[in-house]
């Protein structure tokens, strides 16, 4: 069955300057079992929420499959981590999920390609490994809550 398996939601960025200097520690629950989203605007309390650099990319998603065990959102700076779900083969498509508080949809507009800093917090050849297979970058379509957990999902 499909599910979320972590949020994140962090009000600062941590990968800033030189992946060699490591990234900025981070700050208390960043790591959520539940968040809002705004129809165009992202995540409420995250760092891209209302950016207009980051309005039709503001959501990243990746999948779970993609990474090894033990790795988490924290480390790959995406805000959704699911499973059960090939979110890199929809650019072009509109994802919908539902956990339960009802369906939020997301224009999936381009690849989150890895960049070096997946090097530094996952491991020596993240980056290269993740390549085609980073997650996505989404605009969200409507208003609505996800949470931690089973969902159902389509995509049209």
């Amino acid at each position: 069955m499909p599910e979320i398996v972590q949020l994140l939601a962090s009000p600062v960025h941590r990968y800033e300057g030189r992946p060699s200097d490591g990234p900025a520690t981070a700050p208390e629950h960043e790591i959520v079992d539940e968040v809002e989203i705004r129809a165009g605007l992202g995540i409420v309390g995250d760092r891209y929420f209302a950016r207009p650099a980051h309005r039709d990319a503001a959501v990243t998603i990746m999948a779970a499959e993609v990474l090894p065990d033990g790795v988490d959102l924290s480390q790959t700076r995406r805000n959704i981590l699911v499973r059960g779900i090939d979110v890199d083969d929809m650019i072009g498509r509109t994802l919908t999920i539902d956990s339960g508080f009802g369906p939020v949809a997301f224009a999936v507009r381009r690849p989150a390609n890895p960049c070096a800093w997946m090097d530094v917090t996952i491991g020596p050849g993240t980056r290269k490994a993740l390549r085609r297979h980073g997650g996505v970058r989404t605009s969200p379509l409507t208003d609505g809550r996800l949470r931690v957990g089973p969902v159902t999902f389509t995509v049209h």
